[in-house]
């Protein structure tokens, strides 16, 4: 800091004209300093012989004599024993894009100032006449600017203080009166002031923006930081279930394993015996056969009838051992349970994965208890003219019920060969409806193009593209053309929930939590209506349930 204040004061003995350390400094009458050779030759090259002060323009009559300033020449000679120059940096310099002082005569120092009345740049020495003579007390001085020329008029070569609102220009006094005579003129400070009040309206609102936008960042890093939380929460959890879950998994197969060598070796050892006790039968048998067979062969009717007695008495056979192996059907269930619970764990995982993994399309923001599911409820109603041969509808459309030989009228909107049911209302946006069954029935949406004749995949509920269908037959099925997926839950009543838009159709166990049976994410592009099919025998029956 004392080495920058050393600076900036060798630059008061500076020569304004070289710029560098007086010498042999002289006192002009008006009290400025230069060198004794640099204001010489300032004045040498006055043609007009007026002798002028070269910063505040002080003229002369006739020309000062020059001395030397003793004292001031002792103080620069004390600077310079220091070994500070009062010459300016490097950076001090213009450069290539800076603004450079219009009065300097060789390097040219960087320009502080900009004058619009003078029209030119001036550097911190070359600026001070602007500060100290009253002559320029009236200018008006800007930061320097390159642009400086953009303020002058290229028709008139005058400064541009008028602002044209009709052509929304700037313009000099001469271009008022001239080719913008008549328009609606102001001055520029004027229009200056109107335009400034603007900006800063304009900077209000993206100052508030800005806050608004710098809130929202917040919250979305508080929010980051929260599912960052809960993402590693939720991975730890998922890998202690997991292990959990493998270290079972891995305890049932070993102990289902050894179970089934058991039962192998209990089964194996007894047919072992089995088969032992039934190849000495059969010895003891042969060797019977053969003597039954010499006997035959005996020409002597006296030796045949005093061996007869003896040999035709047969060994005594004990009942035949049995050889079915019902041990057998104890591994076969093994096999079943071990098959349901992995699919229970499936339809489990698939569910949270489900849950957990948002579409491209569209977030899922599916309801999750049944409060939120039934605010999206409809009360649908079954049209009678889809009803297929062996059903009744009752309760206001909304039951349908399997009667075995009822006829229907003839209708192009019947299903025929299948006992299946289309609802009168179109499904679009989000809907809601639960469906009670007693028996086998599909539960199911299709469009309603959807064929009423013909093949069976084409018209039954979830053998074709045309229709998605939820089957109970002892178990839940799910198909839609030819994928099917096997759920492990066998509510009695089922919630369906459609969010047509996002392609959503979801099958769900009702209650106050509602399990997921079966999710599909797809694209619907036709209005849907709700299908039921009884087909399995009389008495099976399907109702739509009223909702509050």
């Amino acid at each position: 800091m004392a080495q920058k204040g050393n600076k900036a004061d060798g630059m008061k003995f500076c020569c304004s004209i070289c710029l560098d350390l007086l010498e042999d400094p002289v006192t002009i009458p008006c009290g400025h300093n230069y060198c004794m050779s640099c204001i010489e030759s300032f004045w040498d090259d006055d043609k007009k012989r007026v002798h002028s002060c070269p910063q505040c323009r002080e003229t002369f009559i006739r020309r000062p004599a020059l001395v030397k300033n003793t004292m001031l020449a002792e103080l620069v000679e004390e600077l310079e024993k220091t070994g500070l120059r009062a010459t300016p940096a490097d950076h001090f310099y213009a450069g290539p894009g800076d603004v450079a002082c219009d009065v300097c005569s060789e390097r040219k120092l960087k320009a502080v100032k900009s004058c619009l009345n003078c029209v030119a740049s001036y550097c911190e020495q070359h600026l001070q006449p602007h500060y100290e003579s009253p002559a320029f007390q009236k200018h008006k001085l800007v930061d320097a600017t390159i642009k400086l020329q953009e303020t002058i008029c290229s028709g008139h070569n005058e400064v541009m203080k008028i602002f044209c609102r009709t052509d929304q220009q700037c313009i000099c006094y001469l271009c008022s009166m001239d080719e913008h005579k008549g328009h609606d003129t102001v001055s520029a400070a004027a229009e200056r002031t109107q335009k400034q009040k603007e900006l800063e309206l304009s900077r209000q609102k993206i100052q508030q923006r800005i806050q608004n936008r710098e809130k929202d960042v917040k919250v979305l890093q508080q929010e980051a930081r929260a599912i960052n939380c809960s993402a590693h929460k939720a991975v730890m959890n998922t890998e202690k279930i997991s292990s959990e879950l493998v270290r079972l998994i891995k305890k049932t197969s070993s102990d289902v394993k050894q179970q089934i060598r058991s039962q192998q070796k209990t089964e194996a050892s007894r047919v072992k015996e089995l088969r032992e006790k039934l190849e000495q039968e059969i010895t003891e048998l042969k060797r019977k056969d053969a003597e039954l067979e010499q006997l035959s062969r005996t020409e002597d009717h006296t030796q045949f009838l005093q061996g007869y007695p003896s040999s035709s008495q047969l060994p005594e056979s004990p009942d035949s051992p049995s050889t079915k192996i019902h041990r057998l059907w104890d591994i076969e269930d093994a096999m079943v349970a071990m098959t349901a619970a992995r699919d229970r764990i499936q339809a489990v995982v698939s569910e949270v994965f489900i849950k957990q993994s948002p579409t491209d399309t569209d977030v899922d923001v599916s309801p999750t208890t049944r409060a939120e599911f039934l605010q999206y409820s409809s009360q649908i109603t079954l049209d009678p003219n889809t009803a297929g041969t062996g059903l009744m509808l009752s309760d206001g459309n909304r039951k349908v019920s399997k009667t075995e030989g009822k006829l229907q009228s003839s209708h192009p909107e019947r299903f025929t060969g299948l006992s299946q049911v289309m609802s009168e209302n179109e499904l679009t946006g989000r809907r809601y409806w639960e469906v009670e069954r007693k028996g086998k029935v599909s539960i199911a949406v299709a469009y309603k193009n959807i064929s009423r004749t013909g093949k069976f995949t084409a018209s039954a509920f979830g053998y074709n593209n045309k229709s998605w269908a939820l089957t109970y037959d002892n178990s839940y099925t799910f198909r839609h053309h030819a994928s099917d997926f096997i759920t492990g839950s066998q509510p009695s009543r089922v919630g369906v929930y459609l969010d047509h838009s996002a392609g959503v159709l979801s099958f769900y166990s009702v209650s106050e939590t509602m399990t997921l049976l079966h999710r599909v994410q797809t694209t619907f592009t036709q209005p849907l209506h709700a299908g039921l099919w009884l087909h399995g025998s009389d008495g099976d029956a399907a109702e739509l349930c009223k909702l509050k």
